[in-house]
């Protein structure tokens, strides 16, 4: 198990931005409601994504000591006007370019403020990454695209994931993950069925009473999703149902359900 290079979450900010782009520019309806983010239409989603790479560029560039509001990212909220394809992907090819300079200028080991007290560069190039790979899942959903990613970017995003969990169930004991606590150590198993086994596509997740465990690896669990990494990933992320195409749940689908409610932050 290990995280990818910096310069390589800088490449892939880079290309998932491109692709995400080009679901701008492809001609979908801009207003239409995003299916996995039904509270936003594309645009506001496109908006918030490129919002984001903005806060964090300024974090970086200004190596912050402390969180800044997005109220004060300069160009944040994206273009005037609404419905502008051309305006929206020039401001959003802008946005990437300067996250993407910030964090090449920062390298990893730079200090900078994050919420997960992880404060370093490195920490936002890992998490720009992944936000964006999972926002551009929602645009081509939403636009009806098709959608791919990388398997160690997908493998790396899982990865995240969980470690995002853990630091919930530590920082905020009242958030709903808290129910991710188990005295009899239910299990579930993530089982990628399509990449090769160098990889080590497979998750093993231990539900204890201190918080949630988790490893690589292919063991029995109470409950398994199985099913091609990406389409794990993005069940995993509740952007795909259970019973999408291609997955697979084995044992007890009311636990992998469970989890799914209660990991619903970011």
């Amino acid at each position: 198990m290990s995280r990818l290079a910096h310069d390589r979450y800088c490449d892939e900010i880079a290309h998932q931005l491109g692709r995400l782009r080009s679901v701008v520019t492809s001609g979908a309806d801009l207003s239409a409601t995003v299916p996995t983010c039904p509270d936003w239409s594309l645009e506001q989603l496109v908006r918030h994504t490129g919002g984001a790479l903005r806060w964090v560029e300024l974090l970086v560039r200004t190596r912050a000591e402390k969180e800044i509001g997005l109220s004060e990212v300069p160009g944040g909220t994206g273009p005037e006007a609404t419905g502008d394809a051309a305006a929206l992907d020039a401001w959003l090819a802008e946005s990437g370019e300067a996250v993407v300079a910030a964090l090449r200028e920062a390298g990893p080991d730079a200090v900078v403020w994050a919420w997960s007290g992880i404060n370093t560069a490195g920490f936002w190039a890992r998490r720009m990454t992944h936000e964006i790979t999972v926002h551009r899942a929602d645009a081509t959903l939403a636009a009806g695209l098709p959608y791919e990613v990388a398997p160690e970017v997908a493998a790396d995003a899982v990865d995240e994931w969980l470690e995002i969990v853990q630091f919930v169930q530590r920082a905020l004991p009242d958030d709903s993950a808290s129910e991710l606590r188990g005295r009899d150590r239910r299990t579930l198993h993530l089982h990628a069925t399509d990449t090769a086994p160098e990889l080590n596509a497979e998750w093993v997740i231990e539900l204890t009473e201190d918080g949630v465990v988790w490893r690589r690896g292919h063991e029995k669990a109470t409950v398994a999703l199985r099913g091609p990494l990406t389409s794990v990933l993005l069940a995993f992320y509740r952007r795909l149902p259970l019973d999408a195409p291609g997955l697979e749940v084995r044992g007890e689908r009311e636990l992998l359900e469970f989890w799914l409610e209660r990991a619903t932050f970011g």
